[in-house]
């Protein structure tokens, strides 16, 4: 476990269990000291694997995703896979963070995942996630007591977690093999990522919109442009020509996507305060060796 600490916020790691890895990227704690010049803390998060997110109460954190207006987080949160920059705004408070794989989507949450992409939940209040209704309940009871106790609220989570672990089903080695494939930086096209996976094209559209959320030439644009957003994320002194990911064939090229995943141009994000996510970045790098939850690679981080 490790801690990235900035003026007023403090953000930890942990990895699940070697049964669990290949179905959660990681266990997140975020707590936040809010100065009374600056009572509310603001930042975008980049797009992302699904996320569920417990808090101390409704309405601590607002958020948006894309376009959308900012509204106030339920108290138990799930954010589906995301191709848009969430907004968020954040006070004094505290909370913890379960990243879901899409294998992960696939047998914890009875639902499409395209059906949940580029939304937020309150996930109380949906069947869709009730494998996670009684941890919800512990932890926000957790949370509000104030105790902050960071490994016993740890082991709340990994207690509910490890009960979880599931038996395979048919479509689990394949939406692994979709998982690893994406990663690999040297993989361009739907075509070689459906022989890669050993899937003709309209099977493997099918399975990703169900357990990724989005059609396979939407997540490989996306994890291009994450492999160039993280390098910047990891180093803000770079310049963004030096972060380009090699399958970007100009800056325009890279442009175009920046302001279609994050809805503003680079140089505008690149003059904007982040006081969470820079941190994070580099907490989350020493702890499962990727700066931002869509590039995670399970058998990474289990060696």
């Amino acid at each position: 476990m490790h801690a990235e600490t900035g003026n007023a916020i403090s953000i930890r790691f942990a990895l699940p269990s070697a049964e669990l890895a290949p179905y959660v990227t990681t266990y997140y704690y975020t707590e936040v000291v809010a100065s009374p010049s600056e009572p509310v803390l603001e930042d975008y998060l980049h797009p992302e694997w699904p996320n569920l997110r417990f808090m101390e109460q409704a309405g601590w954190a607002h958020s948006a995703i894309g376009d959308a207006p900012v509204v106030p987080t339920p108290a138990v949160s799930a954010t589906g896979p995301t191709s848009l920059a969430t907004r968020f705004r954040i006070s004094s408070g505290r909370s913890w963070g379960i990243g879901l794989m899409p294998l992960g989507w696939a047998a914890f949450i009875d639902g499409h995942a395209s059906d949940y992409a580029d939304t937020v939940s309150d996930a109380m209040a949906d069947s869709a996630f009730a494998a996670f209704h009684a941890l919800g309940l512990e932890l926000t009871g957790a949370l509000a007591e104030g105790g902050g106790d960071y490994g016993e609220e740890l082991a709340i989570i990994e207690r509910h977690m490890d009960a979880l672990v599931p038996s395979e089903g048919p479509a689990t080695a394949a939406i692994a093999a979709i998982s690893a494939a994406l990663v690999d930086p040297e993989l361009a096209t739907v075509a070689e990522l459906a022989d890669r996976v050993a899937m003709n094209i309209r099977s493997l559209e099918r399975l990703t919109k169900r357990a990724f959320g989005f059609t396979p030439k939407l997540l490989l644009r996306r994890q291009r442009f994450l492999r160039s957003l993280s390098q910047f994320m990891l180093d803000p002194s770079l310049k963004w020509l030096s972060t380009l990911d090699y399958h970007y064939h100009d800056q325009a090229h890279f442009v175009r996507d920046f302001k279609r995943f994050m809805g503003m141009s680079p140089s505008t994000y690149a003059a904007l305060d982040k006081p969470f996510l820079v941190a994070a970045a580099r907490a989350r790098m020493a702890i499962a060796g990727e700066a931002v939850q869509g590039l995670h690679d399970p058998a990474a981080s289990e060696s």
